[in-house]
């Protein structure tokens, strides 16, 4: 006899077989909580199978150039209260992230930078004053994207998440293993852009690694006032996408995650979310005041999480630094200062008639006529300089 769907409904429960359906989510969801490979004294913690520690002369090398990259941010800080800067957002504290992050891809892939990856870039080899020249008033970056594969620094939130979407998927689509890994900030991830960047990665399987550095604060407003998410690295689950959350204050397990973020995106297996729990030691820029919206003792206990003692401590323990490579690197750092300090203070030259070239592919009656004004104003400033 033929069983009818009727019959198999009024079936007793006793014939009935319950399947659960597999978590979909199971697979996306971070660790409940941040991966961390070394205590925030510098010990080790027990070994992970899932985020192997990297080399030994990695991590050296991560060391080093966090050194440099943290002498370099304080010489830009410096160079803005001189004049020489028209604004620097500062990483100070956010050095294992900046540093972390670029030691984990290729040359050959591309980085989509924040107007706070200063640090990052000077890590990645870019020349740092190329790096400040878009910090210093002029109106393209520095330095050239595509010799470099580096994005050009973004002001706009979030845009950049659209732009490594795209060429992600270009590169796939062209055959190349081009891994794009773009920088955000956690106010970033409230912007509509950056929704969008990672929904599309996540249906075309863009090799994408979106890298959320939470610093607690968006200028002034801080996390519980942008999201109810239990972390920022929830926000993967609802793409699609698998994300992770790491001690943005602990090198090694930073490299460690951002090395498996990497190698999953460039498989093939689509984008991939990290967000690194650190914190923005120094205010938003040098025009932000921070202690109207947070106090020192809340700064005092993030100070004592030091990336770069932290990474220090624990190669001093391995025996991979002793007091000669420290004092070494630190005379390498102030060697990269002074060469900024003395390139920085030569005035570049500027032609202000080039402030009216490229406004439009046919320059309008009006752009003409105010070029002209600053023509005449320029020749008549001159004329007095000669008569004087």
């Amino acid at each position: 006899m033929t069983t009818t769907p009727q019959a198999v409904r009024r079936a007793s429960p006793r014939t009935r077989r319950t399947v659960t359906p597999p978590d979909p989510a199971r697979s996306l969801l971070p660790d409940a909580e941040p991966v961390r490979l070394l205590a925030e004294n510098g010990t080790p913690l027990p070994a992970r199978s899932d985020y192997p520690e990297p080399p030994a002369e990695v991590l050296r090398e991560l060391y080093r150039r966090m050194v440099l990259g943290r002498r370099f941010d304080t010489q830009a800080t410096a160079l803005t209260k001189q004049g020489r800067l028209a604004v620097y957002p500062s990483s100070r504290g956010q050095e294992a992230c900046q540093v972390g992050a670029v030691l984990a891809v290729r040359d050959t892939d591309w980085v989509f930078p924040t107007y706070r990856e200063s640090m990052a870039l000077v890590a990645r080899g870019i020349d740092p004053v190329e790096v400040l020249t878009l910090l210093r008033g002029d109106w393209h970056c520095g330095y050239d994207p595509t010799e470099v594969h580096t994005a050009p620094q973004c002001t706009p939130l979030a845009t950049q998440c659209v732009h490594a979407a795209g060429l992600a998927h270009g590169e796939a689509y062209q055959g190349r293993d081009t891994v794009a890994l773009a920088f955000i900030g956690d106010g970033a991830t409230s912007e509509g852009d950056f929704h969008e960047g990672i929904n599309f990665a996540a249906v075309f399987k863009a090799p994408v690694v979106y890298f959320v550095q939470n610093n607690k604060y968006a200028i002034s407003v801080p996390l519980s006032r942008q999201t109810a998410a239990p972390s920022l690295a929830y926000k993967g689950v609802g793409y699609g996408v698998p994300s992770e959350q790491v001690d943005g204050n602990d090198p090694v397990a930073v490299l460690a995650v951002l090395t498996r973020a990497v190698a999953h995106a460039r498989a093939g297996k689509g984008p991939f979310l990290v967000e690194a729990h650190t914190y923005r030691m120094e205010p938003h820029t040098n025009a932000d005041d921070a202690t109207r919206y947070r106090d020192g003792a809340e700064v005092d206990a993030w100070r004592d999480r030091d990336p770069v003692a932290r990474l220090e401590t624990y190669l001093r323990a391995r025996g991979v630094l002793d007091d000669a490579a420290v004092a070494e690197i630190a005379e390498q750092a102030e060697a990269y200062a002074a060469e900024l300090r003395t390139r920085m203070n030569e005035q570049p030259t500027v032609d202000p008639l080039s402030l009216f070239d490229h406004v439009y592919a046919e320059p309008t009656p009006q752009l003409i006529e105010q070029r002209e004004q600053v023509r005449a104003e320029l020749a008549a400033a001159h004329a007095e300089e000669g008569d004087a």
